[in-house]
């Protein structure tokens, strides 16, 4: 399957005719063709016919949120008319936008106008002529909280005598190498046991639950039961085939969810769930009720995911005008989340027209954002990324290993995922799209509810960074270093998920979730993050103050 782009979906609509200008319009349709797995040219087929019946209705997000539901509508109706569907593999196939994502640098920066030139590893590399020609540049395309007369620089001195530390002790964090592809199917098994009971114990509590009743036993009154989501068949999970199994405790079986009766709800495979509900012949659980659990001087911070190099080139000018962005707002912190250095789907890489190793040129991208940003003192958070070339191809992944800098105290080096507490706040972080992995296999039926925030909560009421089961194809799970290190330990105060979807800033059960988007778009200038944070010890109405006092997505 091609990979889709904002420019295919405007060649297909000049086909029909039609001239679209609007970003947030070709961002919006671009959405729906990952999240559907659709072609351009398929997208376009589907909203001519499905205009056509509206009376040739105009093109806007009004109408493509219609357009939205009514797709998946027909979806569901075409479903009931049908088993569930094909088998196909275990994992999901799942295919992701192959934008050329790579990240080199050169010489070191004596100063932030000195560009960073390729000529030593790739001679024939060129400017990206579509990227130096970008409109709109430093253009706020989203805010959250008060930003009007802010200030985006950071203290006075930044950097210095700063908190920033991982939250977990030293021998809870991954932060070397280990061995994988030898887990064994008895210890998912085990892992996934162990998630069930623990969140189930915590919503048995909440919700003030005596005991969970076996799942798969015939029962004339309203029964409590606790599982984890499940599809009948290899296929995509929809209202049809969602199985609910239990832990060894509850019998370890499986049985069937009728959801008819639920008003809203919003699943995916892998959540654990209670339901309450009728289960007459012991074989289809008719669900009535879904439990859920809910969970001084302001601190600047930046949030930059790559790639840093345009698609057709491997200049760094991307990389370039964030570190003179960082030199003109001076922020505290820069979290330079989904690193994507050496992308392996760039086509420079894919061709062989580098003349140096993959390492040194990862080195060389440091090394220019540390020297580049020295005149600022500011802290620097890498974080991995699967997709990078030379580094470990495993979920969750062990931190970059750069002996040159250990002893560089601004630099500090994570894994993915991983949960920081820079002054007093909490961060986490992850660089793997779950957002987009999510939002391919989930269902839902909750009017007036949007997917991002669905998605979201689900994640943080899992406690997890990555909660679907199976993953998709590309991700290669560790399940045991997941139970370890890819849990969160508590409900962050900013949730970092960068993601191919549309950017945002949003509240989300008192989580700032932010995906600052991606510093370049195929061969177009993309856009970063920068947040205004306060630690607050207050409560409104008993509940915490969020920390965040503003936020902005910006262009850059």
């Amino acid at each position: 399957m091609a990979s889709v782009t904002a420019e295919s979906i405007k060649m297909e609509m000049e086909m029909f005719g039609m001239d679209c200008q609007d970003e947030s319009i070709l961002d919006k349709m671009l959405e729906q063709c990952l999240c559907n797995r659709l072609q351009a040219d398929e997208l376009m087929a589907e909203w001519v016919a499905f205009s056509t019946t509206k009376n040739s209705l105009k093109l806007s997000m009004d109408t493509l949120e219609q357009f939205e539901i009514k797709a998946e509508e027909e979806e569901e109706n075409l479903l009931d008319s049908y088993s569930t569907p094909a088998k196909g593999s275990q994992k999901r196939a799942l295919t992701t936008p192959e934008h050329p994502h790579s990240k080199r640098s050169a010489a070191l920066l004596a100063s932030p106008g000195l560009l960073l030139s390729p000529a030593s590893f790739s001679p024939s590399a060129t400017p990206s002529q579509k990227y130096s020609q970008r409109g709109a540049k430093g253009e706020v395309v989203v805010t959250f909280g008060a930003v009007q007369g802010t200030r985006w620089a950071g203290r006075k001195s930044p950097g210095s005598g700063l908190q920033l530390e991982l939250l977990e002790s030293p021998e809870d964090t991954l932060h070397c190498s280990y061995k994988y592809m030898f887990q064994r199917l008895r210890d998912v098994r085990n892992v996934l046991t162990e998630k069930i009971e623990e969140l189930g114990e915590s919503l048995r509590s909440n919700f003030n639950i005596e005991e969970f009743s076996p799942v798969s036993l015939p029962a004339q009154d309203s029964i409590t039961v606790l599982g984890q989501v499940c599809c009948d068949s290899n296929g995509k999970l929809n209202a049809q085939s969602v199985l609910l199994e239990v832990g060894p405790e509850q019998g370890g079986q499986q049985v069937s969810v009728d959801l008819s009766e639920l008003r809203e709800y919003s699943l995916f495979p892998g959540q654990v769930v209670v339901m309450e509900g009728m289960n007459t012949t012991g074989r289809r659980l008719v669900a009535s009720k879904l439990y859920e659990v809910s969970l001084p001087e302001p601190l600047s911070v930046l949030v930059a995911c790559g790639p840093y190099t345009p698609s057709d080139s491997l200049t760094f000018d991307p990389l370039l005008d964030l570190i003179s962005i960082i030199v003109r707002d001076r922020p505290d912190v820069c979290l330079l989340v989904r690193s994507l250095f050496l992308l392996h789907h760039h086509l420079s890489i894919f061709k062989a027209q580098v003349t140096e190793t993959f390492e040194a040129i990862f080195m060389r991208c440091i090394e220019t954002i540390v020297e580049g940003t020295k005149s600022v003192g500011c802290r620097l958070v890498f974080v991995p990324s699967h997709r990078d070339i030379h580094h470990h191809f495993i979920y969750p992944q062990p931190p970059f290993t750069l002996p040159d800098l250990s002893k560089d105290q601004r630099v500090t080096l994570v894994p993915d995922p991983c949960t920081l507490l820079i002054e007093g706040v909490t961060f986490g972080l992850t660089s793997t799209d779950i957002l987009f992995h999510m939002s391919a296999e989930e269902i839902s039926c909750a009017p007036g509810s949007d997917r991002f925030s669905r998605i979201l909560k689900h994640m943080l009421t899992q406690r997890s960074y990555y909660p679907l089961y199976p993953p998709v194809e590309e991700v290669n799970m560790d399940y045991e270093k997941l139970q370890s290190y890819g849990q969160m330990p508590l409900t962050p105060d900013v949730l970092i998920v960068p993601s191919e979807l549309r950017y945002f800033i949003k509240d989300v059960i008192g989580c700032v979730c932010v995906n600052p988007g991606r510093l370049t778009k195929g061969q177009v200038g993309g856009t970063y993050g920068r947040l205004l944070i306060q630690r607050s010890t207050s409560l409104e109405d008993g509940k915490r103050v969020s920390p965040c006092l503003a936020g902005q997505v910006v262009k850059i």
